[in-house]
């Protein structure tokens, strides 16, 4: 946990990268309309992962060339990008923006849970998980309970946000294995195994050459390899390591506000009665997530 006075900093930290995983959903729907999603996940891990590693030449800095830390990146990858990065792109043909937030918005609860009675790799207590719950109700209550209402309808593409939920949930109490290392060594790491496992698969399912993506679906592709991987990434990292894995996942809830900020300021939409409610219940959420307790948390 970092120190009182870099505790704000670790915040808007923390805001920051619900903005940068939040967006990612609509440059992902813009993206797949004319980029298959196993194309479209694989260029986003490899420009990512190019970009990361380029900055991190300029920086002087070296990827490590050590077998098992590089064993490590390849779990990382297929917890934390490949394999529910491109989950979350096919469920996306089907089920709606707003059902998918809610069933990703379940990465926090899973994460405590792992977190209580498996790992128990950080203290957990009755504060984080009050958090937990006030959260996913603030979610739950901002984008609507209207969005359930398709809950069962694409039970497939449903269960493949929720096997994605998991999987980064496992990616959160995973990351702290790269402690002592910069933050965009495992980002740049994780993203070159991500772009390996499935640039193979990319070419044998899709024939990326026969595509003709349109202008708009590139343009998503570069702000959701450049905003939504790279910079998150880096960040991601960073914040396991200060806040800890069940404070870092509090960016799911925080996403939803985010989307509903946008929508209002952008289009002029109006915020209901229930969605101040669910955005105080949010807050609270975090808050409860993310204070340092009596004693600094492994």
């Amino acid at each position: 946990m970092p120190e009182k006075t870099s505790l704000a900093r670790e915040l808007l930290l923390l805001l920051l990268l619900a903005t940068c995983w939040g967006s990612a959903y609509t440059f992902i729907k813009v993206g797949i309309e004319t980029i298959p999603p196993v194309t479209l996940i694989a260029a986003r891990t490899l420009i990512a992962g190019a970009l990361l590693v380029a900055i991190l030449r300029l920086r002087g800095l070296c990827l490590p060339k050590d077998r098992a830390v590089w064993g490590r990146f390849l779990v990382q990858a297929c917890l934390n990008s490949a394999v529910p990065f491109t989950l979350i792109a096919w469920a996306e043909q089907s089920v709606d923006a707003g059902l998918a937030v809610i069933l990703n918005s379940l990465t926090p609860v899973v994460t405590f849970l792992i977190t209580a009675f498996v790992t128990r790799h950080e203290a957990v207590s009755s504060r984080k998980l009050a958090g937990v719950v006030a959260g996913l109700t603030g979610a739950s209550l901002i984008i609507g309970v209207g969005a359930l209402n398709g809950l069962g309808r694409d039970v497939l593409a449903q269960l493949a946000v929720v096997t994605a939920t998991v999987c980064y949930a496992c990616a959160a109490i995973y990351g702290k294995n790269f402690k002592g290392l910069d933050p965009m060594m495992p980002a740049a790491g994780s993203l070159i195994c991500g772009a390996a496992l499935l640039l193979p698969a990319s070419l044998v399912i899709d024939h990326p050459w026969t595509l003709s993506p349109s202008p708009s679906s590139l343009v998503a592709l570069l702000a959701l390899s450049a905003f939504s991987t790279s910079l998150a990434f880096v960040i991601y990292f960073r914040l396991v390591h200060t806040l800890g894995s069940v404070a870092t996942t509090s960016q799911a809830y925080l996403r939803v506000p985010i989307g509903v900020a946008i929508g209002a300021i952008f289009l002029g939409e109006r915020l209901s009665l229930s969605s101040w409610i669910g955005l105080a219940f949010v807050m609270v959420g975090v808050i409860a997530m993310t204070l340092p307790g009596r004693r600094a948390e492994a």
